[in-house]
């Protein structure tokens, strides 16, 4: 017996909470309007929405400690006509039986999907005033994209996480989502995860391959099953919430997985200062295939020396030549990193820079001289932007001129990170590093010396070079051959 029966007039009556003729006004109104008794009965103002209650609880058996202060579920699921009457009283017969939740029973049974579980859930709430305490709202208002193809599940999302202070937008299409998301730039993406097209698992996926791929996502749904949990994590979810849960908990979520993505992108905007976007991201994606506490790795190292530096900084103010430095160093960082090489350390005057560690790429030493050519041709335009303020030597009186020197040499070395407990540093060691110092040591303004193996490493990429003759170096018992890069 539900509340949109005519039998639920007679057990008002016996109830003694309405009258013959009220029943019989009600059941008038039902044939006008098609709403059920109980509400016609509600409409008219003869009984509230809590005998009604009471009532239901009567006819299932129940006792009225357990009925509860908001619209039962299952006379929601008939009135939005999920299931049918006799399907909620053979769920009904189930439930006494085990106890088991009316919904998990519904779904089992097949008579409706969890979907459609949470909708009638979020209805109840709705209808029955059910708030949670509000909570201060949260600092910055972080704005959070909500796609979900029911309009009613948008609605209750987005007005709970307004009542907690967000800032919330809603999609029930996933492909406008997926267009929408570089301009609205969200803070955080909940999505749900049956949708028809593309559902949550694969919006996830395609967020993650994307640009956007830095937004953390949350996967909300009914189907709190195993194998969806895992398909929507592995797609590159950040967190996974049953649609059952609360706002608080929901709030709590969002905020544990943003504390997480800020940690995340503080180590970004950190190691990004050091090395590449790509490395970066090549890191953070695989963690564990990064080995920083020191292994054998074959890298390719470049050094880079400013020439005529010295007379330089005898001719200027300290704050200019700190100026002069930064804008250059700055240049010769920018080559480093934009060819995907990890910027080692600063010398002063110069610099070392490294490729194949921490992340190791096939074209390595193809890369190296790639940033070593942008080197020169930054310091092509940093001379003719200074060809009306130059500046002369404080010993000869002739002008300065900065030049670049640059030597290049690949092979095996140790990397990882080197110092002490209050101090360390990711760099490596080994002879490669020193032939390509010494190298530099030797290079003449505007050439690149380059060293056997990466000669060999880059046979075949339209790279030329020219013989000379094979050098001794400090520390090496044999000559080592020797190339200018053209």
């Amino acid at each position: 017996m539900s509340a949109s029966s005519p039998l639920f007039g007679d057990l008002l009556l016996k109830l003694g909470i309405v009258t013959p003729s009220q029943v019989q006004e009600a059941l008038a109104l039902q044939a006008l309007t098609g709403q059920r008794v109980g509400e016609a009965l509600i409409s008219l103002g003869y009984v509230t929405r809590e005998q009604i209650q009471d009532a239901l609880g009567e006819a299932l058996g129940l006792t009225s400690e357990k009925v509860a202060s908001h619209p039962p579920l299952g006379e929601l699921l008939v009135g939005m006509k999920y299931i049918t009457l006799a399907q909620l009283e053979e769920a009904l017969a189930f439930q006494r039986k085990d106890g088991r939740k009316l919904g998990e029973i519904l779904v089992e049974m097949g008579y409706c999907t969890y979907k459609q579980i949470y909708e009638a859930l979020s209805l109840q709430g709705r209808i029955s005033g059910r708030q949670e305490p509000p909570r201060p709202a949260t600092e910055g208002k972080h704005r959070v994209m909500v796609v979900d193809d029911s309009p009613l599940a948008c609605a209750f999302v987005q007005e709970g996480l307004e009542t907690l202070g967000y800032e919330v937008l809603c999609f029930d299409d996933p492909y406008k989502a997926l267009e929408q998301v570089g301009r609205v730039q969200p803070a955080i993406v909940l999505t749900d995860l049956d949708m028809p097209g593309i559902d949550g698992v694969e919006l996830c996926r395609r967020l993650k391959d994307g640009p956007a791929r830095q937004v953390p996502v949350i996967i909300l749904t009914a189907n709190d099953g195993e194998t969806e949990r895992v398909q929507g994590l592995r797609a590159g979810a950040d967190d996974y919430v049953n649609k059952s849960a609360s706002m608080n908990e929901l709030s709590a979520r969002i905020e544990n997985v943003m504390r997480r993505t800020g940690e995340t992108e503080r180590v970004r905007k950190l190691f990004a200062r050091y090395t590449s976007d790509a490395v970066v991201e090549e890191i953070l994606k695989s963690p564990d295939t990064v080995v920083l506490t020191g292994e054998k790795r074959v890298v390719t190292v470049l050094f880079a020396d400013i020439r005529n530096f010295t007379g330089l900084a005898e001719s200027l103010p300290p704050e200019q030549v700190v100026g002069v430095l930064n804008q250059v160093l700055g240049r010769l960082s920018d080559a480093v990193l934009t060819c995907g090489g990890t910027l080692d350390k600063f010398l002063g005057d110069g610099l070392m820079a490294v490729w194949g560690a921490p992340v190791h790429r096939s074209d390595d030493a193809l890369r190296a001289l790639q940033a070593s050519k942008m080197m020169m041709v930054a310091m092509q335009e940093l001379r003719a932007e200074a060809e009306a303020e130059w500046i002369a030597d404080a010993r000869s009186g002739q002008p300065l001129v900065l030049e670049l020197g640059i030597g290049i040499n690949s092979g095996e070395v140790v990397a990882g990170n080197i110092g002490g407990a209050m101090r360390t540093e990711y760099t490596c060691i080994g002879d490669a590093v020193n032939v390509a110092s010494r190298l530099c040591a030797l290079a003449g303004a505007g050439e690149i010396l380059v060293g056997e193996r990466t000669r060999f490493l880059v046979q075949g990429r339209e790279m030329a070079f020219e013989d000379l003759p094979p050098v001794r170096l400090k520390g090496k018992q044999q000559p080592v051959p020797l190339y200018r890069a053209l």
